[in-house]
């Protein structure tokens, strides 16, 4: 049985359409992404899956329940970390924990969600003296207070620096092993592509394409990019090479693209003609390529 089950969402603000006809499930254990240039729907999708916004049409079942006339049983049972949330000011990290906390059937130990997510030397500051990257690890800390069957991430880890990120997803990969479902919404490419068993692409309201990172890239048969260097002038044989669809050359640098086992080929090519580049390599095609082709390269306002 599936962990939500969307059909045919529809949610319109006066004229604008925010949700059009958006349909997916998401399955138990899994981490599953949504993904979208700003102002796509994916916000308000997340929202009126967890009952913080009112469909206008369509049906949704979030672990067996309605999120429209059954909310408050929902919100016992799932986590939420918003993209936009605050708390105030003079409030504790600790104070913070335990007030959430009272709120929830199956609290988590505080001290052990501290130290979770590294706010253990935090404990007694106010939420006004918080960096930015410890105001977003709280928040995903209280996120998880509730020891929720299903959490929605937003924006996981906006603000935190490269090292917090990357302990973050390890995190995320923990308790999904321990056998919580992940919505993960983030325009983060990366963060997609290493920690999404499946990712929704949602552009102007409706949904271009559901698969798994890699399926998202196979399915657009996008091209791989072989680079390497070399003095050699007359190149030209390479791109007879049926898996060949294109060569650059700037000097000495040498710009390859080509679909199928294209570094294969080009390397074998290569040293059948007796030349050894320099810095061979093979860039492939990642999420971020996949979005760029599903939606395009045009920045939203």
């Amino acid at each position: 049985m599936s962990v939500i089950t969307v059909d045919h969402l529809r949610k319109t603000y006066r004229r604008l359409v925010a949700v059009d006809d958006v349909s997916f499930d998401v399955e138990p254990g899994e981490i599953f992404g949504i993904l979208g240039p700003n102002g796509a729907g994916k916000t308000t999708t997340v929202e009126c899956v967890q009952g913080l916004r009112r469909p206008d049409g369509g049906t949704i079942r979030v672990l067996g329940l309605d999120p429209t006339t059954q909310a408050a049983q929902l919100r016992q049972r799932i986590g939420s970390q918003l993209q936009d949330s605050a708390l105030p000011g003079r409030l504790r990290v600790a104070e913070a924990v335990e007030l959430f906390a009272a709120f929830a059937r199956r609290p988590v130990d505080r001290d052990e969600l501290l130290a979770r997510w590294h706010l253990e030397e935090q404990r007694s500051k106010a939420f006004d003296s918080l960096s930015g990257g410890q105001r977003q690890r709280l928040f995903i800390a209280l996120a998880f207070v509730n020891s929720p069957e299903l959490v929605f991430l937003d924006e996981l880890t906006q603000g935190l620096d490269p090292q917090a990120r990357r302990e973050t997803w390890d995190l995320i990969r923990e308790i999904r092993h321990g056998g919580t479902t992940v919505v993960l919404v983030t325009h983060f490419m990366d963060e997609a592509e290493h920690l999404c068993d499946r990712v929704a692409v949602v552009d102007g309201g409706r949904l271009v394409a559901l698969d798994s990172p890699q399926g998202l890239i196979d399915g657009l048969e996008l091209p791989s990019v072989v680079r390497f260097s070399t003095a050699e002038p007359d190149l030209a044989w390479l791109e007879k090479l049926e898996e060949v669809e294109s060569m650059t050359r700037r000097r000495d640098a040498v710009e390859i693209r080509g679909a199928g086992p294209v570094l294969a080929l080009v390397a074998s090519e290569l040293v059948a003609h007796g030349i050894v580049p320099r810095d061979l390599r093979v860039d492939r095609p990642t999420v971020e390529d996949a979005f760029l082709a599903l939606t395009g390269r045009a920045i939203r306002r």
